[in-house]
């Protein structure tokens, strides 16, 4: 009889690519997570690891064991998450990511309207971009994800997770209100071409949307200061060392010498998104939160996604 538990040892090697890297996810020591596999390989009477330098390969067997190991996991986590939970009562943990202005506009609100209710549902966050938080969910670090996909840099969602939209966020470009443009209503982006700019570190999703504003000009943004916060981009407008493209959501009062326009031709948008696992579907505890999540956009009003952006 094959142990459940060394499935999920081998499952974890297979999708973070090596034990060291398993388990740490799982919260394990490599050599328990190595006990695992060894027990697994005596179980099946075959071996499921091949060393390669100094990693690990996945043999024929394990590549097969892996993927059966998937859909028994996969099964025993939708009867966990349905049959066996009170769909009236969330209750237990559930382990969020979420980008950081979703944090401080979504996220952090509906915390505050869980610690208002008898709920027995604890919620951990952790703040990551999208595509990060994506690979948590999809491999079982966390449940649920709040996600953004900009009109011009799209998110790719794997096939084990289901997608759900929940608003519209808009990006503005903010200016020192000694800048030239900042009597304006709306910029283009042929208005921008000559700025020097702060961005959020190249390869960011923000970052590329950025980039993709100027896409078929022959131009790339002038990008002198590189920082992950937008407190940071704003202060830099504010001292007139650059300009910078801001989302609305979780974005902190302006101050006096910084004004935000909105740019146009295209509009700057991103489609605010939640993210989990198919055979969590109809968890109460996912239904919980996104209910919640949803009653904070709608108090915020925050516009919805339309039907045909996808």
């Amino acid at each position: 009889m094959i142990d459940i538990s060394t499935l999920r040892a081998l499952v974890a090697v297979d999708q973070h690519g090596s034990v060291v890297a398993a388990s740490e996810a799982m919260g394990y020591s490599p050599s328990a997570v190595s006990q695992q596999i060894k027990k697994l390989e005596k179980q099946a009477g075959v071996a499921v690891l091949e060393r390669n330098g100094r990693g690990v390969l996945l043999t024929e067997r394990g590549v097969a064991l892996a993927g059966y190991g998937r859909r028994i996991l996969g099964e025993l986590e939708e009867l966990q998450a349905t049959l066996l939970a009170d769909p009236e009562k969330p209750s237990g943990t559930l382990r969020l990511v979420a980008f950081s202005t979703a944090c401080r506009g979504l996220v952090g609100p509906m915390l505050g309207r869980i610690a208002t209710t008898d709920s027995e549902l604890e919620v951990s966050v952790l703040a990551e971009d999208p595509r990060e938080a994506i690979q948590r969910v999809a491999t079982g670090e966390a449940e649920l994800a709040v996600v953004h996909n900009w009109n011009s840099v799209p998110l790719v969602i794997p096939e084990n997770m289901a997608h759900e939209d929940l608003c519209l966020d808009q990006a503005d470009v903010l200016l020192n209100v000694s800048h030239p443009l900042a009597a304006r209503t709306a910029v283009e982006r042929l208005d921008l071409l000559d700025e020097t700019w702060v961005s959020t570190p190249a390869g960011a999703i923000c970052n590329e949307a950025l980039l993709q504003i100027f896409a078929g000009l022959g131009r790339v943004p002038d990008i002198r200061v590189y920082d992950p916060d937008f407190s940071t981009h704003i202060a830099m407008v504010e001292q007139s060392v650059a300009v910078a493209l801001v989302p609305r959501l979780g974005r902190p009062p302006l101050p006096a010498g910084v004004v935000a326009v909105p740019v146009v031709n295209p509009v700057q948008q991103r489609a605010v998104g939640i993210v989990y696992r198919k055979t969590m579907a109809a968890s109460p505890n996912i239904r919980h939160t996104v209910r919640l999540l949803r009653e904070v956009a709608a108090a915020e009003e925050l516009p919805a996604v339309p039907t045909d952006s996808h």
